[in-house]
């Protein structure tokens, strides 16, 4: 039996009452024990949940070792120290206790440690986009609200221990290695309003105490070895549903057709709608026979009732159907009487012929079949979010997509006055930039905010098309990640078309990296290769989580917004759709006089999701030599920064003279090397060869755990000279 801290305090006790109670009873072992038991009830409020200044402190200095004391846990200590005065990264505390723990792609490597059970105030615990391994902890914090443990290395199963979480709200443990079955553990967790368990190796049937989860809308499961059917979902108030890519079979429940967006491609469904439950009914025990003697009349029933009470059923059937009839005759009564008023109402002259009829008939049989249409019908496939996701209204595409209602605008409206006000009336001391669309102004509302307002030129966006702009800004206020710029409000007002975002205020990327003339400004390596993981991750969703697809068609280091820690904000998200697409040469010259452009899209004005990564390519290849992609004061041979550095990628002796001088050599020779092995792939010619986003962000993860370990090792600057003579051969399998 394992025990925790608090229980092996009261195995303690007992055990010094007992032997108090067995031996002679002196002043000097009265008073040690005396001392003892006071330790032990001052240690009480911690055990009750009432937390002081030492509650689940050792937990954390515990995680720290098991994850071999990671510099980039700034403060953290393996012993002593305060993680609520001293700010430990990631905590959050209430007073003195510790209620939120987000580590979310730091690099981080090891376990979780044997204690986290001790904190008992923690309701946010986020190690997602890591590389823990082993199995998930047996004993978790009790009281978590949400729990992330997405794409990290753990194997194993669920631990039973989830079951006692009755406050959880949100569970993440998609992209594992967890395997065996899910568990039938979910009872008592009828707060759980999303649980993703995609991505893993779990095998055997949807757990019967799924049906419990009474508050759950989302749900994903695709991508695993999951068997049987879907009956125990039938009665969860479910809006996204993805079982894609697993082994269930058998007839989809006719109630998931109501699910909002629901996935099930990759199956062994039952073609057509499934057969209405059950399919054959038994007779009642009490309907009427006409041979009550033969051998084919044996009742069915054993509950011992005896024949007088089925006679009695007989009676009230027959009397209940009498009472039917009745009313539903006095109904079509009703209806032919309100039918004819309406007629005479309409003045009609003739009476309606069975033209007339039929036409009504052929409305009815064409929303049926649109009935049935939707029943059977499912939307394309998507991964799940670490966030929101944006559904956009589609009509009979691919794998039967259905239209959607279209979702209301969630960002705030402005008044042109008011954004007029905020701007000095869009004075050019408030200009801060200025992209394809129209001028950026940073604006001052009365309340302190900040915030940036593009102002869309009239001249670049047809104004006869408010639904179109309305559209744009309700998919585009609900793209929801944190290395997006977040879309807060819109005007449509006396022709005007304005856009409210969120105020990143360190300036853009291509600034940092191009205008920087003091040097002050010139980011490290680690930070440009977390810009270049920052603005992975915000592709990776708009390319695969959105649905549909979300292509930018303007990816450039200008849009690449730094905040004051240097996290990269991409800008724009959602401006494609604005740009009319009669407007190609425009657009063309928007993307490609930067030298930004994939080549299929300068030849033939195609962007796909690929010609995204040909940029972000680009852009990779901007942070690692500090130049331009197109820079005429440069030698012919250099002017096109893709064409000058892609034969030199794979040159160790080249690829050093390549980086930007203002590195001045501090950068791991290694890291190096393997930065320019995922711009090698990004930029290729040929779009289907470029990796997805996804590949590309675990790339750069692997990149920044391999640069800290070798940071760790390292004792003094030797680690970052950029000239190695044992380079050695990439891993980049994606």
């Amino acid at each position: 039996m394992c025990l925790t801290a608090p229980n092996r305090r009261r195995v303690e006790t007992s055990t010094m009452g007992d032997r108090h109670s067995a031996q002679p009873c002196s002043v000097t072992l009265f008073l040690i024990e005396f001392v003892l038991l006071g330790l032990v009830f001052a240690a009480l409020p911690r055990i009750s949940g009432t937390t002081d200044a030492s509650d689940g402190f050792q937990a954390l200095q515990v995680m720290y070792t098991s994850v071999n004391s990671p510099p980039q846990l700034t403060n953290w200590k393996s012993s002593g120290g305060d993680p609520c005065g001293e700010s430990w990264k990631g905590v959050t505390c209430e007073g003195t206790a510790v209620v939120a723990i987000e580590v979310s792609g730091l690099g981080l490597s090891g376990t979780t440690g044997y204690l986290l059970s001790d904190l008992l105030s923690l309701r946010k615990f986020d190690l997602s986009d890591n590389s823990f391994h082993d199995t998930i902890p047996y004993q978790l914090p009790p009281n978590l609200t949400s729990l992330n443990l997405a794409r990290n290395n753990f194997s194993g199963n669920f631990p039973y221990s989830i079951s006692t979480m009755v406050s959880l709200n949100y569970l993440n443990v998609s992209h594992n290695s967890l395997s065996e079955s899910i568990g039938d553990i979910f009872a008592t967790l009828g707060s759980l309003a999303t649980l993703d368990l995609s991505l893993n190796n779990f095998s055997g049937d949807i757990p019967a105490s799924f049906s419990s989860l009474s508050n759950l809308s989302a749900l994903y499961v695709q991508n695993n070895q999951l068997t049987g059917s879907l009956n125990a979902l039938t009665g969860l108030p479910l809006t996204t549903l993805n079982v894609a890519n697993n082994h269930f079979s058998g007839w989809i429940p006719r109630e998931l057709s109501s699910v909002h967006t629901f996935i099930y491609d990759g199956n062994s469904f039952d073609n057509g709608p499934a057969p209405p439950p059950p399919p054959y009914n038994p007779p009642p025990p009490g309907r009427p026979s006409r041979n009550h003697s033969g051998p084919g009349t044996r009742p069915q029933r054993t509950d011992g009732k005896s024949s007088e009470s089925k006679k009695g059923l007989t009676v009230g059937a027959l009397v209940g159907i009498i009472v039917g009839s009745v009313f539903v005759a006095l109904i079509l009564l009703l209806a032919l009487f309100f039918c004819i008023r309406k007629n005479k109402r309409e003045g009609s002259v003739a009476r309606p012929s069975s033209g007339g009829l039929s036409v009504g008939t052929n409305n009815v049989n064409t929303e049926m079949q649109e009935q049935r249409v939707k029943s059977a019908s499912a939307v394309t496939d998507l991964k799940p979010p670490p966030a929101e996701i944006l559904v956009v209204d589609r009509l009979h595409g691919k794998n039967g997509s259905i239209k959607r209602i279209k979702s209301p605008i969630t960002a705030t409206p402005y008044t042109v006055a008011t954004l007029q006000t905020a701007t000095n009336s869009f004075s050019q001391e408030f200009l801060v930039g200025e992209g394809s669309l129209g001028r950026v102004y940073r604006a001052e509302f009365p309340n302190g905010k900040m915030m940036a307002i593009k102002k869309i030129d009239n001249a670049a966006l047809s104004l006869q098309e408010e639904d179109n702009f309305l559209e744009a800004v309700s998919n585009m206020s609900r793209l929801r990640h944190p290395n997006i710029v977040t879309l807060v409000g819109y005007c449509a007002e006396h022709g005007q078309r304005l856009l409210v975002y969120e105020y990143i205020g360190n300036g853009s990327l291509h600034d940092i990296l191009h205008f920087a003339e003091d040097g002050t400004n010139t980011l490290t390596w680690n930070a440009r290769v977390r810009v270049a993981l920052g603005t992975a991750r915000a592709l990776e969703y708009l390319h695969e989580v959105c649905l549909p697809s979300v292509v930018h068609r303007n990816f450039k280091s200008a849009n690449i917004l730094l905040d004051e820690e240097l996290n990269a904000h991409l800008s724009d998200c959602g401006l494609a759709a604005l740009t009319p697409n009669t407007e190609r040469q425009v657009s063309t010259q928007m993307v490609g006089s930067f030298g930004y452009s994939a080549p299929e899209f300068a030849l033939s004005g195609v962007y796909t999701v690929k010609s995204d990564v040909y940029s972000f390519g680009v852009v990779m290849l901007e942070l690692l030599t500090g130049r331009k992609p197109l820079d005429s004061a440069r030698a012919r041979s250099e002017q096109s920064l893709v064409r000058w550095a892609t034969p030199q990628l794979h040159d160790i002796d080249a690829l050093a003279k390549m980086v930007d001088p203002s590195l001045n050599g501090m950068y791991p020779a290694k890291s190096l090397s393997r930065f320019a092995d995922i711009i090698a792939l990004c930029v290729q010619p040929e779009p289907e060869f470029r990796p997805p986003m996804s590949e590309v962000v675990q790339a750069l993860v692997r990149l920044v755990q391999r640069a800290s370990m070798v940071k760790r090792r390292s004792s003094d600057e030797s680690g970052f000279a950029y000239r190695t003579p044992d380079h050695e051969a990439i891993d980049m399998s994606f």
